[in-house]
């Protein structure tokens, strides 16, 4: 398997406190060769010092950014990244060691894969599997199906012209797989639970206008 870079963006607005599991999920991996890139998104509490605190880190690059919004935030990062590969990850979920690894082996191994995801699971308020239809074309089209933590290649991101930054309410991620998908990729899902969503919490604020507004999980 090759040992192409992976970089993981993290967009973080007021999320401190999950902050360091997010990273030690990252750092479990058993695949190594990766890098952070954190973008925070003109957090105002005790999110800039634990970020700051990772300041240091060899691995770890970090962007300050007025805020704008994940869309707007993960595009930053990811113009910034060196990788070849690209995973989103909220500051507030968290990645099982063995996800990188066999999404890595699989996009090297189909040089046409765009995206690849895996199963997931909820935890902290809702401990139950994340019942997502798998992945399968044109049913895509009647509603989104794969997560934003998944894998696929800087190229693409490129050639679609990243994340849209004018969705705010949590619909960028389903708008980019659909122009990847439309580039002709193939996309897999890994059975396996290899990604956790946080449930239980004010999930972002993004802005609208002057206004900013919280979503709610």
């Amino acid at each position: 398997m090759g040992q192409s870079l992976v970089s993981v963006v993290i967009p973080c607005y007021n999320y401190g406190k999950f902050l360091p599991e997010a990273i030690a999920s990252i750092e479990n991996q058993t695949y190594q060769n990766w890098e952070i890139i954190i973008s925070d998104d003109g957090s105002d509490e005790d999110t800039l010092k634990v970020v700051s605190d990772f300041r240091n880190h060899p691995l770890i690059r970090i962007i300050y950014l007025e805020n704008g919004g994940p869309s707007r935030a993960r595009n930053i990062a990811i113009r910034a990244a060196k990788g070849k590969y690209i995973l989103p990850l909220d500051a507030d979920d968290l990645i099982s060691p063995a996800y990188m690894e066999t999404a890595i082996r699989l996009l090297e191994s189909n040089h046409n894969l765009g995206i690849v995801y895996c199963e997931a699971k909820f935890f902290g308020s809702n401990n139950e599997k994340w019942d997502l239809p798998e992945y399968s074309f044109p049913a895509i089209l009647l509603g989104n199906r794969i997560f934003v933590t998944s894998f696929f290649r800087k190229q693409d991101w490129e050639k679609v012209g990243g994340f849209d930054e004018d969705f705010l309410d949590e619909w960028e991620d389903f708008d980019f797989w659909l122009k990847i998908i439309k580039l002709g990729r193939n996309v897999h899902r890994i059975e396996e639970v290899l990604f956790h969503y946080r449930k239980g919490h004010m999930s972002r604020c993004v802005k609208k206008g002057r206004e900013l507004l919280p979503l709610f999980e």
